[in-house]
């Protein structure tokens, strides 16, 4: 009775592991603790990470929640929340206030590329061209990808710098990757 009380449990699991949609690649990485899935927007996978609740926020407040929901492709350098807390105290308050809504529209853009860089593209890119390579943003100024002690770094039009620290989170609408530091416009 017990053996197959067993081989009932097992199968019922095999039952539901075969069952489910195959959406979560073994290689996607998770982020702030919680899965990303391939079949999710950059908004759905983003709005579960508790590492980046203060981007989710910025999103919310300067009304790009539909655009980065959207068909895209987009490529988004997510600034980490301790990303946000390496500016000056009070921006995030000042930037989330409904009069700096263009201000933070500016800064978030800033941070979207139009079309799908995995880091094997954005690295080979670099390589192709002496170390660094340049995007577009939505925003329309440019980032510079450059590969430095064996990491991808993303510096900004003040010479800011991000180093990438989770890559290739692939969404539905393109590819998330992670960075330490906020990405500053002209």
């Amino acid at each position: 009775m017990r053996s197959q009380i067993q081989r009932l449990a097992i199968a019922a699991g095999i039952a539901v592991a075969c069952s489910a949609p195959a959406v979560f690649a073994a290689d996607n990485p998770m982020v702030g603790g919680a899965p990303m899935y391939a079949n999710k927007t950059i908004v759905e996978n983003a709005s579960t990470a508790k590492n980046l609740s203060t981007l989710v926020a910025a999103v919310k407040t300067a009304g790009l929640v539909d655009t980065l929901s959207g068909k895209g492709p987009f490529t988004v350098f997510a600034p980490a929340n301790e990303a946000f807390e390496k500016l000056p105290a009070g921006t995030v308050d000042t930037l989330l206030k409904p009069e700096n809504k263009a201000k933070l529209t500016k800064l978030l853009t800033y941070h979207v590329v139009s079309g799908t860089y995995t880091s094997t593209q954005l690295t080979a890119a670099a390589r192709s061209h002496g170390g660094t390579s340049t995007l577009k943003t939505v925003q329309g100024e440019p980032l510079t990808v450059k590969l430095q002690d064996g990491k991808v770094w993303v510096i900004d039009a003040k010479g800011g710098k991000a180093s990438v620290t989770t890559a290739d989170v692939m969404q539905s609408n393109g590819v998330v990757h992670v960075v330490d530091s906020v990405l500053m416009p002209k």
